[in-house]
C-alpha cells in the first residue's frame, strides 16, 4: 500500500474541500468553461481558479485554452489510486472487525457453554 505516495496525498487534499468536490462533480457531467463552473459557486473568479489549480495539480482535471475561454474536463482515471487505497484500507479494517467478532464469540461461548440457536 502506498502510504507515502505524494500523488495520493494531492488527490486527497484536493478532495478534502467541498467546493472542489462540487466542481469535480459538475465536471463529471462533461467539460465546461471556467466561467460556467464559477457561476453557481458565488466565489470570485480568482478563487475558483485557485480551486481548479489544486484539482489540476492532483491530476483530477485537465484544462485547455479554447479561444478566449478555458475549458475544464474531469480525468476520472485519476481517482483509481484513491479508490484502490480506500478499498485496501476497508478490507484491512473489515478483516480486523471479523477477527474481533470471532474472538468475542469464543469468549461468549466460554462463559455460556449452552448451544445457541
Amino acid at each position: 500500500m502506498a502510504q507515502h505516495d505524494s500523488h495520493l496525498s494531492r488527490v486527497f487534499h484536493a478532495l478534502g474541500d467541498p467546493t472542489r468536490r462540487a466542481l469535480l462533480m459538475r465536471l463529471g457531467q462533461g467539460p465546461l468553461p471556467v466561467s460556467v463552473l464559477a457561476a453557481p459557486t458565488g466565489f470570485a473568479l480568482p478563487t475558483v481558479l485557485r480551486h481548479l489549480e489544486v484539482l489540476e495539480q492532483a491530476g483530477l482535471i485537465r484544462t485547455e485554452k479554447r479561444g478566449r475561454s478555458r475549458m475544464c474536463r474531469a480525468v476520472p482515471v485519476a481517482l483509481h489510486g484513491a479508490a484502490d487505497w480506500l478499498a485496501a484500507v476497508r478490507s484491512e479494517w473489515e478483516a480486523r472487525t471479523d477477527r474481533l467478532e470471532a474472538f468475542l464469540e469464543t469468549l461468549e461461548d466460554e462463559h455460556d457453554p449452552e448451544p445457541r440457536d
